[in-house]
């Protein structure tokens, strides 16, 4: 998979050791998420002033920012402020603007939480949160309350208690694995969660919500996919 411009430019920025191989580990990316503004503008060659700037880092000390080196190459500077993937990216102190209507758990995930990190609100559905972390922090994200929250980490006695309350209702035979990203995890800890889930004769229907083919692409490695294909249909 070749370097586009943009990416080359952002990797040299980076380092000038930053080859193709680094670019396209997916852990690298991880491991070098933009999360300052100094960062992103030094990466992106974009400045903001000095207005602009604080209400930036006023947002971002409420809700952090994350985004991959691949999906910030992906932002087009000549028109940065109407760059969809800069609006889904960046932060905006409009974030901050709360009404007297708004709630902290709109979707009312909480409410219909009968054990921790699980929501069963239709009969034969379940949503499971069995991570909190993300490639990306997406700024229209409806759980940013939860997402890098160091107190939210689902251990694996709560993931275990989502998968009995699972087993212990028949009537369940949809779920959705939810987070965070399920991607974030390793692949044996993921695999590990699925196996259980098989288990359950009355699961027929497994489904993982991620945006990681958007935001870090290389995350699909050959491993995972075969891990997965012994799981299959998801």
């Amino acid at each position: 998979m070749a370097f586009s411009l943009a990416q080359q430019q952002i990797a040299d920025r980076f380092d000038s050791d930053v080859d193709q191989k680094r670019w396209h580990d997916w852990k690298w990316q991880v491991r070098h998420c933009i999360k300052d503004v100094e960062t992103f503008e030094k990466l992106l060659d974009v400045h903001f002033d000095d207005d602009k700037r604080k209400d930036i880092e006023t947002t971002i000390s409420k809700f952090p920012m994350s985004i991959t080196p691949y999906f910030l190459s992906l932002i087009q500077t000549e028109s940065l402020e109407n760059d969809p993937i800069f609006k889904q990216s960046f932060p905006s102190v409009r974030e901050l603007d709360i009404l007297e209507c708004d709630m902290e758990d709109p979707l009312h995930e909480d409410t219909d939480s009968p054990v921790p990190g699980l929501t069963h609100r239709y009969p034969d559905r379940v949503l499971f949160l069995v991570s909190n972390t993300c490639a990306m922090y997406c700024r229209h994200c409806t759980r940013k309350r939860k997402v890098g929250d160091v107190d939210s980490i689902p251990d694996r006695d709560q993931i275990k208690a989502g998968i009995k309350y699972i087993a212990d209702h028949p009537v369940i035979r949809d779920v959705l694995l939810s987070g965070g990203d399920p991607l974030m995890l390793s692949d044996e800890y993921l695999d590990w969660i699925l196996t259980e889930l098989r288990k359950i004769d009355h699961v027929e229907i497994i489904r993982i919500g991620t945006r990681i083919p958007a935001v870090l692409p290389y995350r699909v490695t050959d491993e995972l996919v075969t891990m997965l294909k012994k799981h299959h249909p998801i």
